[in-house]
Parts: structure tokens; C-alpha cells; sequence
């Protein structure tokens, strides 16, 4: 190993190190100022979890989905109905069989939470296969909607989902007898319930973009992106699309089903709400923000955005008192929110932190390659006409 190759191992060795103790550190100096600020960390490492599955099928295989909400919103009532009371008070026969009620373990909430949004975005994925660009969007969109309007009105002539109410009181993670729910007291720290969150959705960010690389630099990753460049030719150099667009649909909604369940323990209450189509259009315009298809950039892409509302918050409320109260502070923070999404998109084109070849095109040299040759060195060489033979 070279010197050279020694010293860039070193320094992103201490470049990991550091990032370590600012992420250890962060929730703790951030509690001082208020747990509303750790919260607001935590509502970003949501999102860039759901940035992350939306860029495998958007940034990653090029398919426009606009109803990804739909499988954050699987995840969410998938748990918030097995670790609540309400199956159990709703149904005679379930609380006979449970009689202390149903009180899902994380260890299987996760995985089942992921493995019911993945055959959800399959079953989705299913009968979209030949439509592409607006035409996929659309029914992406139909598809979001939909969920959003089932889970609304699931509480008649069976309450199953308790409609527009919500599910409330839903169970936090317990690790081996430590609550997340509860505030604890570490080395005379104390930990409040929202700083455990944190800890979790930092890990399981880690792992997310740790998969998604690897997944991005995998035959699969790369068969993604042949179909995004060119189905076409994707399918010619024998690349099974139908698998490889099911696939991501599938691994997409892997993400958005875990983050559900996540949200649901961190929130302890759920309702249609959350999950409105704005919620769709926030995601995609992190992905593309960001940079499609480049893992720093969509991260990037999703804190900022997820932050950007609750700093604008302390931005609008001061041009409200300016204007006597003639501008709504709601409609204020969402309008200066649409001001800086146009100035970073006319500024930045290809999103903040874009991918190096995504969205490149082809250099085109100025001239043939043989113009400044002879018409004698030129390959082939110039047409020369043949005379006819006289008889």
C-alpha cells in the first residue's frame, strides 16, 4: 500500500470518527436549547429514511412514484393496530384470545412492517409496468389516494382503522427493559424520550444508506440504472425489466413500510392526515433537490427540506407583526418554503449535491474525427466514380 493510499485511509478514518461524535453529541447540546429541536432532528431522520427508499425507485430505476406516502401509511397502522388497544376494545373475539392486548415487539414490527409495504409496492408495481413518466405518476398518485381514503373511512360499518379519530396510545420500543417512551437518566444525563428516538433513527439511517451503497454498486443497482438511461436497450442487452422494475418498487416500499412503523412508535398517535398527497410531493421534491440518484445528495435534500419549514417558522412570524397581521403566518412560512425550492432549482439544475454522471450528456467533439485529413488518408477513402469501358 502506498503512502499516498495510507494517508487518504487515515483521513477518512478520522473524518468517521468525528462524524461519530457529532452525531453522540448532537441531541444532547440540542436538548439544552429545547426537546423541540431534537424532535425536529428526529422528524428529519424520518425523512431522509423515506428519501432513501423513494431514490431507489425514482433516482435509481427512473420511475416516477407519487403515491409513495401510501406505504409509509402501511407501516404506520400495520403497527399502530397491533400494539394498541383498538383491535382488542373494536373485537370481543381478538381480546379473548389476547387478554392483556396486543403488544407487537419491535423485533417483529420492523420486519413485518417492511415485508407488508414491500408486497404492497409490488402489487402496485404489478400492473404499471408498461406505462412510463406522467402516465406512472398519475397512477401512483390514484394509488396514495386511495390508501389515504381507505384508512379514513375503515371505521363503518367495521372500525377497523378508527378513520379521521386515529390510533392513539400506540406502544413504544422497548429494548430488553429499556423504554424508548420513558425518560431515563445516564451518567447524570437525562434522556428524555425524544433524544432514545434519535439514537434509533440515526441507526437505522446508517444501516439504510450502508444497504442502499451497496445496493447501488451490485448488478442490481446497475440494471436499474441501464432501465433508467434506456429501457429499451436494457431489455435488448438481456436485462429482465419486469423483475428489476418489481424489484425496486419492492425494495422502495421496504424503506417507506419501515419508516411507517417508526413513526408510528415515535408519534404514539396516527391519523389519515399524515399521510396526505402533500406528504408524496415533499418526498419527491427531496429526492430531486438533492440530486437524483446520489446518496449525499438526497440526505442533503431531505434534512433540509424537513428542517427548512420549522426554521422559516421564526422567519414568518415576525413579517406577520411587520404587516399587523394582514398575512397568515401559515401561509407566509409555506410561500418563502416555494420561494427557496425555485431559487435553489434555478441555481442548482441538477439538485445540490448531484451525481457525477447522472443527468450528463454525451460530449459531441466540434468537428469529425477525420476532417483535417486528406481525402486520400480518409477511412474509407472518398468515392471516386468509375468510367464506363468503351466497346
Amino acid at each position: 500500500m502506498s503512502n499516498s493510499s495510507k494517508s487518504s485511509l487515515r483521513d477518512k478514518t478520522v473524518l468517521f470518527v468525528i462524524g461519530g461524535i457529532v452525531l453522540l453529541l448532537l441531541p444532547l447540546v440540542a436538548q439544552y436549547f429545547g426537546n423541540a429541536w431534537v424532535r425536529i432532528i428526529d422528524i428529519a431522520l424520518l425523512y431522509v429514511l423515506l428519501a432513501l427508499g423513494l431514490n431507489i425507485v425514482v433516482g435509481y430505476a427512473g420511475l416516477l412514484d407519487l403515491g409513495y406516502v401510501a406505504f409509509y401509511a402501511v407501516g404506520a397502522y400495520l403497527f399502530g393496530l397491533y400494539a394498541s388497544g383498538h383491535l382488542t376494545e373494536t373485537f370481543p373475539a381478538i381480546e379473548a384470545m389476547f387478554p392483556n392486548g396486543l403488544h407487537m415487539p419491535w423485533w417483529m414490527a420492523l420486519p413485518l412492517g417492511a415485508m407488508v409495504a414491500g408486497v404492497a409496492g409490488v402489487l402496485l408495481g404489478a400492473p404499471t409496468l408498461k406505462l412510463r413518466g406522467d402516465y406512472l405518476a398519475i397512477v401512483t398518485l390514484g394509488f396514495g389516494e386511495i390508501i389515504r381514503v381507505f384508512l379514513n373511512n375503515l371505521d363503518a360499518p367495521v372500525n377497523v382503522t378508527n378513520g379521521p379519530k386515529g390510533l392513539a396510545q400506540i406502544d413504544s420500543f422497548n429494548f430488553f427493559g429499556f423504554d424508548l417512551g420513558k425518560t431515563h437518566e445516564i451518567f447524570g444525563f437525562d434522556i428524555p424520550p425524544v433524544t432514545n428516538h434519535y439514537y434509533l433513527f440515526v441507526a437505522m439511517v446508517i444501516f439504510s444508506v450502508l444497504l442502499c451503497y451497496r445496493l447501488e454498486r451490485s448488478r442490481i443497482g446497475r440494471a436499474w440504472m441501464a432501465i433508467r438511461e434506456d429501457e429499451i436497450a436494457a431489455k435488448a442487452m438481456g436485462i429482465n425489466t419486469r423483475n428489476m422494475k418489481l424489484l425496486a418498487f419492492g425494495m422502495g416500499a421496504t424503506f417507506g413500510g419501515m419508516s411507517g412503523v417508526l413513526f408510528a412508535t415515535f408519534q404514539q398517535f396516527i391519523s389519515p392526515e399524515s399521510f396526505s398527497l402533500q406528504e408524496s410531493v415533499m418526498i419527491v421534491a427531496m429526492v430531486v433537490l438533492g440530486g437524483i440518484g446520489h446518496l449525499p445528495g438526497v440526505i442533503v435534500g431531505a434534512l433540509l427540506l424537513s428542517a427548512l419549514p420549522e426554521v422559516l417558522r421564526y422567519v414568518a412570524g415576525p413579517l406577520q407583526q411587520m404587516t399587523d397581521g394582514r398575512l397568515d403566518a401559515s401561509i407566509l412560512r409555506q410561500l418563502l418554503i416555494a420561494l427557496a425550492m425555485i431559487a435553489i432549482m434555478l441555481s442548482r439544475p441538477r439538485g445540490l449535491w448531484p451525481s457525477p454522471e447522472h443527468g450528463r450528456a454525451a460530449v459531441v467533439p466540434d468537428e469529425a474525427p477525420h476532417q483535417h485529413l486528406d481525402p486520400s488518408e480518409q477511412i474509407p477513402p472518398p468515392v471516386t466514380h468509375i468510367a464506363p469501358t468503351e466497346k
